[in-house]
């Protein structure tokens, strides 16, 4: 059973996936079990470049960061498990008692993190109720949203980036990531605000 599972390894997952991966040493994220599904295949990174974002050099890839992000989650953040080359299908139950069913395998996760792109593509059984035409984007590109309240769908449900009706900016899917992960970090806190800094003093 997984306290989380965050599905997509675009900024916004990889940003979540980070934030609660530094939180470890804290005393109530140490027994908590995390996982990501890292697809990135149909990342809107894959055809970046950036010379506008905050902290990345200029003329960096997308894809190059895609890679990178992988990688990064996997050097500091061992104990969060990486869930490679699986597409999510359905969703089922209820908050703490969710059943992720993908085209491979089934998970049980408590909460779960949604992330995958605004795209009309869209099909995870269980969550087509949620589907609503973009606030943000230009009609003509039919992008998509799930309806949420600060980024939450449901009870258990978090959604995450563009689909959580951002728009297509680097630095705002980052930020809607780490804002969700701060939620759940709070929310293991027994609701006391919380976050993760790493620090040199």
């Amino acid at each position: 059973m997984f306290d989380v599972l965050i599905i997509g390894g675009g900024v916004s997952g990889m940003s979540c996936a980070l934030v609660l991966g530094s939180a470890k040493n804290k005393s109530f994220v140490s027994d908590k079990k995390i996982g990501i599904f890292s697809h990135q295949k149909s990342s809107s990174l894959q055809d970046a470049l950036f010379n506008n974002a905050y902290g990345i050099p200029a003329g960096k890839l997308g894809s190059e960061l895609l890679t990178e992000s992988i990688e990064h989650l996997n050097q500091c953040y061992p104990h969060i498990t990486q869930i490679h080359n699986e597409k999510v299908l359905r969703i089922e139950g209820e908050a703490a008692n969710f059943t992720v069913v993908t085209n491979k395998n089934s998970y049980q996760t408590k909460a779960i993190v949604i992330g995958i792109g605004s795209a009309n593509t869209f099909a995870i059984e269980g969550l087509m109720q949620y589907v609503i035409p973009h606030q943000k984007a230009v009609p003509e590109k039919q992008r998509i949203q799930l309806k949420n309240n600060d980024h939450l769908v449901t009870d258990g449900i978090y959604v995450i980036g563009t689909l959580a009706g951002w728009r297509s900016q680097l630095a705002i899917a980052a930020g809607s990531g780490a804002a969700v992960a701060t939620d759940i970090l709070t929310l293991w806190n027994n609701g006391t605000q919380t976050h993760a800094h790493d620090s040199i003093r």
